[in-house]
């Protein structure tokens, strides 16, 4: 089974917010998810983004594979930074 970190979206019409959620890759967008590590709000300016850094590494480490968009969002976040420093 191949895991993804992904969005799914919440929030009413034209008031996006997200989840940042583990899921299979072959389920729907805002279908079921194994984990829900964070939330991402881009209304809100700056982006609000809430994140549980360990859940998020944990899977990464265990060979999750995020989106351009959320891979985005562990880069600032420091996740990623913290995942070359493990591996190395």
């Amino acid at each position: 089974m191949a895991t993804k970190i992904r969005l799914a979206r919440a929030g009413a019409k034209k008031r996006p917010f997200y989840q940042i959620v583990v899921a299979d890759g072959r389920s729907r967008r805002d279908g079921s998810f194994i984990e829900n590590v964070g939330t991402y709000d881009p209304t809100k300016n700056p982006a609000a983004v809430k994140l549980n850094e360990e859940k998020a590494l944990a899977w990464l480490v265990k060979g999750a594979q995020p989106t351009d968009t959320v891979r985005q969002l562990l880069k600032n976040a420091g996740v990623l930074e913290k995942l070359a420093a493990q591996a190395a």
